[in-house]
């Protein structure tokens, strides 16, 4: 299985449970792997037989700038669902940091797995 991948992406979102977190955007890192079948694309070097990063890591801003989620377990998993029936994506594992909320912790958060390999 080929694996298409995106580190560390950066997004600002309202995310959080508590009245002070409501009201302001906090930043949300994501790393992701995605199951893609690369042999089509590299035989023609196609762009539009591979999948397109640039076209996920934006749509994956346009989702957090929409989200307004308590939970980064919902994120996460709304998430998913986009990104797999938007880009015909049959499997990904997404990690998902909240860094700083835990004043002891660089970052808390979690992580999932969708789709088949």
């Amino acid at each position: 299985m080929d694996r298409v991948f995106i580190e560390g992406l950066e997004v600002d979102t309202v995310i959080g449970a508590y009245d002070w977190e409501r009201g302001i955007k906090q930043c949300l890192r994501l790393d992701l792997s995605f199951a893609w079948d690369n042999r089509p694309a590299a035989a023609s070097d196609d762009l539009t037989l591979a999948l397109d990063y640039a076209s996920v890591s934006a749509r994956i801003q346009a989702f957090a700038d929409e989200s307004r989620y308590q939970l980064v377990e919902t994120f996460a998993e709304r998430l998913a669902q986009v990104l797999m029936n938007e880009f015909q994506i049959p499997w990904l594992h997404l990690k998902l940091t909240k860094p700083g909320a835990v004043p002891a912790a660089t970052g808390v958060g979690v992580e999932i797995e969708r789709g088949c390999r």
